[in-house]
């Protein structure tokens, strides 16, 4: 991806189990029910928070793997939190506030962050509504960005998404996950700052089909089957944060 959007995620060929299948459960006790608001501002990296790492080496578009998806999601939570910032009394009242920025983590160790006492998990994306922060574990943003740039961008809104619900009273009642794809899809194809390249939409359309699967993270009861979360997320990418809404 580069930092105006393309054809509609299709869903892709199976190609085999992949890392990506955990990704983007929230954690439970970030649920998707409201959080307590972020002082006012752009995003806020938290001071405590580790330096974003972990992968393995190997060049991807001229850097090394940790070196390039850490500029993209650096580049994706600028993206978000843009669109978010530009749009927000386009649909809901009141001030918008960025969640903090965990940013990566290595589970298991010190600075690895934790959720109302629970310990973030390997391979996983999340965010915890009592302490109104988005993380992600370094080596899942490393594995995932070998296969396209585009999964950072998705991990990053989909899991933003889950903020802005705990934001807005009553927005996530019903089909939570699939409605966080289609604030995500909204997010992503409707930035102005986002320019969709050739393969992004194919690297979109695996990731969703992927993580669609039965996993000790995600399964189709959480998070929709691949049909699901795909529809929702073109959804909200043709008919923009309005068709994520209760109607």
């Amino acid at each position: 991806m580069d930092v105006t959007p393309g054809n509609p995620v299709r869903a892709a060929r199976r190609r085999g189990p992949l890392f990506a299948l955990t990704v983007c459960a929230v954690l439970a006790v970030g649920g998707c029910s409201d959080g307590s608001p972020a002082p006012d501002g752009g995003p806020q990296a938290d001071p405590s928070a580790p330096a974003q790492g972990g992968g393995t080496p190997g060049a991807a578009g001229g850097q090394t793997p940790d070196r390039g998806w850490q500029a993209e999601a650096q580049d994706a939570v600028n993206v978000v939190d843009g669109f978010w910032r530009a749009h927000w009394n386009e649909h809901f009242s009141g001030a918008y506030n960025s969640p903090t920025v965990r940013g990566a983590y290595t589970p298991g160790t010190a600075e690895a962050p934790t959720c109302a006492g629970q310990p973030a998990v390997a391979f996983n994306a999340f965010y915890c509504r009592p302490q109104d922060f988005v993380a992600w574990d370094a080596e899942l943003m490393s594995s995932g960005y070998q296969q396209g740039d585009a999964w950072v961008y998705l991990v990053i809104a989909h899991e933003w998404a889950h903020a802005v619900q705990g934001r807005v009273q009553g927005l996530s009642d019903v089909a939570a996950e699939l409605q966080a794809d289609c604030l995500a899809g909204a997010t992503l194809y409707g930035s102005d700052d986002l320019r969709f390249e050739d393969g992004d939409s194919q690297e979109l359309g695996q990731a969703l089909t992927d993580l669609a699967d039965d996993t000790p993270w995600t399964n189709s009861r959480d998070h929709g089957n691949a049909d699901q979360r795909i529809k929702a997320f073109n959804s909200g990418g043709s008919g923009g944060v309005s068709a994520c809404l209760p109607r």
